[in-house]
């Protein structure tokens, strides 16, 4: 094994291992259960079947397939092989990354590296990775594309849009790439017939634009191609706005902490920017061509990033192969191409070997570690009391705990909120947080919902104005939560 490989070898096992991680997404839970609900009714969900203040209003399940998927593997081996299933997941979307990318193996490992970090802390076992691998394999097929000019690796992506439009809405994300290559190639054409005209017999031969003519429509008959395939859903054309209505939603973006930008005062967030300003750093010093598509993603997804942390993955796909290709322009480093020695062929796999067994042991910890961080960051005792001493419903639960409830305890009991967001609305949303604050006015909005049961953290508002009112009873307390009960 020669030392460029060894090379790879390690960063592939240390990303993977990196990504393992145990499972604590608050909406991992009621993914898991829609899955259920889908695949023992035989049905897709057009309404809201789980809480009992938004039942029967609609709701968009765009993540269908995914939480058929996400039920199936857990049907079948646990929270163990979904662990280790999106471990893969988001390994290979980097790995295809790294496929694209210039200066293999060291200069490419190194901005791999960096971009995984910036993404690191948006990882988990969730929808959104099999939208960053499916844009993973859309990037690669692309810039593949380009290279090659084999219409048949550009005509795959109708048939992956079938796929994506149906695991999850980021299918927006595979039509403004397709839509950024056709763009630049169309702008890049324009420009080399203009320079074509005013051309002079002393003016030096101007190259060709990297995409024909030819090449160009084809770009443009997927992309329309990929737009008619996001029809094919249960949705129908609904899904064309569907995402267009998250991404506008003022309660999403001011209350959930995956919408919020990136805080740079916390240290998770600095490779992100080390990411951004090595980008600009680099380029300027190296000064290397970059193609404009990925100039145009780059903009875009830098943006979505710097407004969302959701989108930092997504950039990082992009950024990773353009930090690369500066690197390998400034610093242009080699593999040896001379045999490896025996003897360091040995150790080399020796080395290999030992990393497999650090991750095997870090794998083995998170996995039996996952019940432990069920209980630290979910009501599981709180769950277990009511499960034990069946109180009448209804139930006032946090926000973050919702998609539990809905696991641990549909359909005996149903949620007040969950985290999706767009079914219970702004309005909602904002009338919620009022009685978690227990703002003035509280007492009455919870009568309306005939709420007998409430669920929150030991040190939130509502359970300190709780303690002191005497229509309520504290009949469950521990350091993770505390249940009143109407009296």
């Amino acid at each position: 094994m020669s030392t460029a490989r060894l090379f790879t070898l390690l960063l592939l096992i240390a990303l993977f291992t990196m990504t393992v991680r145990e499972i604590s997404d608050p909406d991992f839970w009621w993914h898991l259960r829609t899955g259920q609900y889908i695949v023992e009714k035989v049905t897709i969900p057009h309404t809201d079947p789980f809480s009992f203040t938004a039942q029967g209003k609609e709701w968009i399940t765009h993540e269908w397939l995914s939480e058929v998927l996400l039920f199936g593997m857990y049907r079948v081996g646990g929270f163990a092989l979904l662990t280790l299933i999106f471990s893969g997941v988001i390994t290979l979307a980097f790995g295809l990354t790294y496929a694209r990318s210039a200066g293999k193996p060291y200069l490419a490992g190194f901005a791999l590296l960096l971009g995984a970090l910036a993404a690191a802390p948006t990882w988990g076992v969730r929808p959104q990775m099999l939208s960053l691998l499916l844009m993973s394999v859309f990037l690669f097929l692309l810039d593949r594309y380009a290279l090659i000019q084999d219409p048949r690796v550009l005509f795959a992506l109708p048939l992956l849009m079938l796929l994506w439009v149906n695991l999850h809405s980021g299918y927006a994300l595979g039509l403004v790439v397709i839509g950024a290559y056709w763009f630049s190639a169309l702008i890049e054409g324009i420009a080399f017939l203009w320079k074509q005209r005013t051309v002079s017999d002393t003016t030096p031969e101007i190259p060709p634009p990297s995409l024909t003519p030819r090449m160009t429509r084809n770009l443009l008959i997927v992309l329309l191609l990929s737009v008619i395939a996001v029809l094919f859903n249960p949705n129908g054309a609904r899904m064309f706005t569907y995402p267009f209505e998250t991404l506008t939603s003022p309660a999403m973006q001011r209350y959930i902490q995956e919408w919020f930008s990136p805080d740079f005062h916390q240290t998770e967030w600095l490779p992100f920017a080390l990411l951004i300003f090595g980008i600009l750093a680099i380029t300027l010093i190296a000064r290397a061509r970059v193609p404009l598509a990925h100039i145009l993603l780059l903009f875009v997804f830098g943006l979505a990033g710097l407004r969302s942390v959701r989108n930092i993955p997504l950039l990082a796909l992009v950024a990773i192969p353009v930090l690369s290709a500066q690197l390998a322009a400034w610093i242009p480093l080699r593999a040896s191409a001379r045999p490896t020695p025996r003897p360091m062929q040995i150790l080399n796999a020796a080395i290999v070997a030992l990393l497999v067994v650090v991750a095997l042991l870090r794998v083995g910890g998170v996995l039996m570690n996952q019940a432990n961080v069920e209980r630290q960051k979910f009501p599981a005792a709180a769950v277990e009391w009511i499960q034990k001493n069946r109180p009448a419903p209804n139930i006032y639960n946090s926000y973050g705990w919702g998609g539990y409830l809905i696991w641990k305890l549909y359909p005996d009991y149903l949620v007040y909120i969950d985290g999706r967001a767009d079914v219970h609305g702004d309005v909602f949303i904002e009338k919620f947080l009022d009685s978690y604050r227990a703002s003035p006015g509280w007492e009455n909005e919870l009568a309306q919902k005939n709420v007998n049961l409430i669920l929150v953290e030991p040190d939130a508002p509502l359970a300190t104005a709780l303690a002191t009112n005497s229509q309520w009873t504290k009949v469950f307390a521990d350091s993770q939560s505390v249940i009143y009960q109407k009296k």
